[in-house]
């Protein structure tokens, strides 16, 4: 607990099948409605029960940006949490757990271990999710909160299984309410209230309602970790808004089915992880060629392969950039959050209708699968909406040139079946009016002629589309540069560094392509000492950014075993960089193993 402000942060820990997310949901829920900040991670495992699963919940009454460095209270609900975690408890911290089940190990000085007698207080219930209720009512009490309000969200949570499960979970709460009253040591600052009530949302939701509010009203996936909550919301809400949703059989279906959809008319997406956008690759090269405004969303997890499919990594950017064969145009972007994320894809749509060419977000587990706070003021479910140059008054001169060579590059786009627009489209190379130069002589004038038009869509749009800005002051000492979700964990790390004496700026680049280098330059250009935060091994934005600018770094900070980043691992990297020890400093993993 951080003094002059409320910064909390709890870890339950224990094994899939033993229910986690729901006193981490519950809790969650109090927060946010208390108007609380909401910041959260889940370490897990790939299988369906057993194996560790850390999850860390922090809330504060300002906003907090990343899931912190430590820890104020910890929940074991088996003897492997006690085993991993009771080490990295630090004085004044608490560490609850079932006293039946349960041994505690060596705790350090000023650590309070809170043994709850499970078996006495649920009266020998012999559902084992139960300790988890008991849990609730124990960290309702340590944290000074009325029961009462409690009581109200078991309500909500358990009424669809009657009266007698609300009653059930209600007692057992209770019991552990009162016992932690009468027998442990409250934590000594009482959780604020906020201003207002929020919400809280996962940034695979943010994506969904993204597309939503865009006016997307086709969305197709196939499963895959950790990009299906997108299909989730979808398919959740797919009847009340009028949004076709369709499971495919692979991702060579998915890519292809957005695709036509978005030939068709509509406003189409589809989401999948970096082993699914591998097969979508050839038909993202297909949109470009045929012009056709798509969105594919790759939420990347470890790799290559399948890689460590439920751990975070920012190791897809090369293939992003990559995707498919040949020159086309394509924009590729990397939301920093989750109101990042929705705000980006309203957006995304109208510049790919704009310029009739796909779009790629990549965002990662870290944003995908956290849950984070959000002021619903801020959510705009009506952003503008513009489909770019789109005929809509039927023809009778029947002389269409889909592909017709602008000034701009942008051809006057008809959808099929509109009278009098008649039109081929194909994955092969044409002339203006859709016909393939390779059914003909090839005619290398047309071909140059054609690359060149979709180019020229390209030619100022970066100009469209706002620059990164730096954060913080001019005249710092070194300039910290991220892209995509570390956007949060630098920021924090800003203001640990200026505790300690050594000021930092941030810059933080959401573009890929178009990469706005001149704004990047001309920012960097006047750093006194910059280095790059990456959550992969081989720096590829470092790589992407020295192809583009020629602009060299000081030092680099990676991280690749499948976490993300904590606050402290980039303010140690920057330390040690400072005192001269390294130029690329790769952190230890301490808590979420």
């Amino acid at each position: 607990m951080t003094s002059g402000k409320f910064d909390f942060a709890l870890g339950i820990g224990g094994a899939a099948g033993q229910g986690i997310a729901t006193p981490g949901d519950t809790l969650a829920r109090l927060f946010v409605r208390r108007g609380l900040y909401l910041n959260t991670y889940n370490a897990y495992q790939s299988i369906i029960r057993g194996g560790h699963i850390f999850l860390t919940v922090r809330v504060g009454d300002r906003e907090v940006y990343s899931h912190g460095d430590k820890l104020d209270l910890l929940l074991c609900l088996n003897q492997d949490t006690m085993n991993r975690h009771l080490k990295l408890m630090g004085p004044g911290t608490r560490v609850i757990f079932n006293s039946d089940t349960i041994k505690p190990g060596q705790a350090a000085q000023g650590v309070q271990l809170c043994p709850m007698p499970v078996a006495e207080l649920t009266q020998n219930n012999r559902n084992s999710l139960v300790q988890n209720t008991v849990a609730l009512g124990v960290i309702m009490s340590m944290l000074g909160l009325d029961f009462e309000v409690l009581r109200a969200s078991l309500k909500q949570q358990f009424q669809h299984k009657g009266q007698a499960v609300v009653d059930e979970n209600v007692g057992v709460a209770r019991a552990g309410f009162d016992y932690a009253k009468a027998n442990f040591e409250p934590f000594p600052v009482s959780v604020p209230t906020g201003t207002k009530p929020l919400a809280v949302w996962s940034g695979n939701e943010a994506l969904a309602m993204g597309g939503a509010a865009a006016g997307v009203k086709f969305y197709c996936a196939y499963p895959m970790s950790p990009s299906t909550g997108v299909l989730h919301w979808m398919a959740k809400n797919a009847r009340e808004l009028g949004i076709m949703v369709r499971q495919v059989e692979d991702e060579i279906g998915v890519a292809n089915m957005a695709i036509g959809a978005a030939h068709a008319g509509c406003r189409a997406m589809c989401a999948t992880s970096g082993g699914g956008f591998a097969l979508m690759t050839e038909a993202i090269g297909m949109a470009g060629m045929m012009e056709v405004p798509v969105v594919f969303i790759n939420v990347q997890r470890a790799g290559p392969s399948t890689g460590v499919p439920t751990k975070t990594e920012q190791g897809d950017l090369w293939q992003a950039l990559g995707a498919s064969q040949g020159d086309y145009e394509r924009f590729i972007v990397a939301p920093t959050d989750a109101l990042d994320a929705f705000n980006t894809i309203p957006e995304l749509f109208n510049l790919v209708d704009k310029c009739q060419c796909p779009g790629i977000v990549i965002s990662d587990l870290l944003i995908s699968e956290g849950r984070f706070s959000v002021d619903p003021d801020d959510i705009n479910l009506r952003p503008k909406i513009d489909r770019g140059e789109l005929i809509a008054v039927p023809s009778t001169t029947n002389g269409y040139l889909r592909y017709k060579d602008t000034e701009s590059g942008i051809s006057p786009r008809a959808l099929p079946g509109l009278e009098g627009y008649v039109h081929v489209v194909a994955t092969d190379e044409h002339d203006e009016d859709g016909v393939l130069i390779s059914d003909e002589y090839t005619n290398p004038h047309k071909r140059r002629k054609m690359v060149e038009k979709r180019a020229r869509k390209f030619k100022d749009i970066a100009s469209k589309i706002a620059p990164p800005a730096l954060e913080g002051p001019e005249e710092a000492e070194l300039t910290l540069v991220g892209w995509g979700s570390t956007y949060g964990v630098i920021k924090e790390a800003v203001e640990q560094l200026k505790e300690v004496g050594v000021t930092a700026n941030h810059l933080q680049v959401k573009w890929m392509v178009p990469l706005h280098a001149k704004a990047i330059t001309d920012i960097l250009s006047r750093s006194k000492r910059t280095i790059i935060v990456e959550n992969n091994y081989s720096g590829q934005f470092f790589r992407y950014l020295r192809s583009e600018t020629g602009l060299s770094v000081d030092g680099h900070i990676r991280k690749y075993d499948g976490e993300p980043f904590m606050p402290h691992h980039i303010v140690n990297g920057v330390l040690e960089q400072l005192a001269g020890k390294t130029d690329r400093y790769v952190p230890i993993q301490e808590i979420m193993v």
